[in-house]
């Protein structure tokens, strides 16, 4: 490992106006993968005036998948926390955008010693979670050493960037040791990790192309002991787990989505799968659901894993909620399950085409007294005008159409949807960013699609597929290969 300190004076500097700015600690800023942010300031109005810093350029190593992490501990400094796909992995001062430390992890794994995939190289792709408790950071990094493809779950200070004793677990070697069937070089790990309880968990799947005998695996770590303590396994091959969330909580059940398996009997493809710690299989239907035409899924790969299956708790509009589940898949259908009994193989669902293409971003919900709402992005929205851009669901809790479309507007590119608001309700946006597309940064109203910003003539270059916006410290955040971007505005 070789790790640098530079810059620290220059870190110093106080986050001008937003000395108490709030964590962001996990993707989309929580357990539920909402990606709903608070900002004070940010009106509708003050969107507007959002610009570019243009005297935050960072200058990092490597392309970045990963949501970028903000930390702000009692008695500071706050840093924006990057990890990239050359398996560099940074502290940066949140305002000028120095470097407070570098570590490099061990080697990232070349493609062509993959067996199949889309990056190149592969290191760390699944956004890091930080335990604010211990200020510790944990990650899952792709490494190539002597021949050999690895899995290598790290866990770094904060303070320093070193790499805490003990670590990294090999996650392969873990696995095999249990029992479990694992190879690194044909399991990918798109995404984010996530700390529930007092357990560590991962997700994987394979890469583009689906090369290998690969599983569908959560496994869960106890980072006291630095050991895996539990692992569930898709009992039909395949059946990845690679959305950008991954897995998301509601505070009871870890739920995740699972794609194509390669079966003719079901083995927990195609699948919305509600887990509890320590990873015990399903023993009834009530804890998972999968489309009665899994198997025609299956052989479409049209895989309903193409997003995390958000928890949302629907309004009844009397002072009570409806607890569901929602997922899209590759299909383009949105799915919209009961979460106190999902119903097994072929369960009650509402099933609504909403595109005519798969849906792989991750989605974000706006929560109300009155309802939710859940933005995503597509290129081929159904029943809308626009045709690629953003769609606005908005859910009921019941009727005959619990999902009914709010609204649509245009955007091109391919990245993840976050909402901010000034206080958890008022001045909801969302914000996108067109990312193999028209690289800019794009602001909706949230409650009618009407334009608040439009990109202010900044080419976003080098910015990744399925990417997502950290909202923070009176910024919003954007990675792009080699470097952050970060935005500012005039509070309104």
């Amino acid at each position: 490992m070789i790790k640098t300190a530079l810059a620290l004076l220059t870190f110093l500097l106080p986050l001008a106006g937003h000395a108490a700015a709030e964590d962001v600690v996990t993707y989309h800023n929580g357990q539920t993968r909402h990606g709903d942010y608070k900002m004070p300031g940010l009106t509708i109005t003050a969107a507007a005036t959002m610009r570019l810093d243009r005297g935050f350029k960072p200058a990092l190593s490597g392309a970045i998948f990963a949501q970028p992490l903000f930390w702000n501990p009692k008695g500071g400094p706050a840093s924006l926390v990057v990890a990239t796909e050359n398996n560099f992995v940074y502290s940066l001062n949140p305002v000028t955008g120095a470097v407070r430390w570098q570590t490099r992890l061990a080697a990232p794994a070349p493609l062509k010693e993959l067996g199949c995939g889309d990056i190149n190289p592969e290191g760390v792709t699944g956004t890091p979670v930080i335990d604010p408790k211990t200020g510790t950071l944990y990650l899952d990094a792709t490494t190539y050493s002597r021949g050999t493809v690895s899995h290598l779950m790290y866990a770094l200070s904060l303070s320093t960037g070193g790499v805490i004793s003990g670590w990294p677990l090999d996650v392969q070697s873990a696995l095999t040791a249990k029992g479990a069937s694992f190879q690194s070089k044909y399991q990918g790990e798109r995404s984010a990790l996530l700390l529930f309880g007092d357990r560590l968990y991962a997700v994987y799947g394979g890469r583009a192309g689906d090369c290998g005998n690969y599983h569908g695996t959560v496994v869960e770590v106890d980072p006291a002991r630095h050991k895996l303590t539990a692992d569930w396994q898709t009992r039909g091959a395949q059946g990845g787990i690679w959305s950008q969330g991954g897995i998301a909580s509601e505070g009871k059940f870890l739920y995740i989505t699972t794609g194509n398996t390669d079966t003719q009997t079901y083995g927990d493809g195609e699948s919305i799968i509600a887990l509890k710690p320590g990873l015990a299989r399903p023993r009834t239907n009530l804890r998972f659901y999968a489309p009665s035409n899994w198997l025609e899924m299956d052989l479409a790969d049209a895989d309903l894993g193409g997003t995390e299956a958000i928890p949302v708790n629907v309004a009844t509009g009397q002072g009570g909620t409806v607890p569901r589940v929602i997922a899209f898949a590759k299909n383009g259908n949105a799915y919209l399950v009961n979460r106190a009994d999902m119903g097994g193989i072929g369960g009650s669902a509402d099933i609504v085409a909403v595109s005519s293409t798969r849906i792989i971003t991750a989605p974000a919900v706006y929560s109300t007294p009155g309802g939710d709402m859940v933005a995503f992005s597509n290129i081929a929205m159904v029943g809308c005008n626009a045709k690629n851009g953003i769609m606005m669901l908005s859910l009921a809790p019941s009727g005959n159409s619990p999902v009914s479309v709010a609204w649509c507007a245009s955007y091109s590119g391919n990245a993840s949807p976050i909402i901010t608001t000034t206080d958890g309700v008022s001045n909801p946006i969302v914000w996108v960013y067109g990312a193999a597309g028209d690289n800019q940064l794009h602001g909706f109203n949230a409650l009618n699609g009407d334009v608040v910003f439009n990109g202010g003539g900044v080419d976003l270059a080098g910015t990744e597929h399925f990417g997502t916006i950290l909202a923070a410290a009176g910024r919003l955040y954007i990675a792009g290969t080699g470097t952050v971007y970060a935005f500012r505005y005039t509070p309104g």
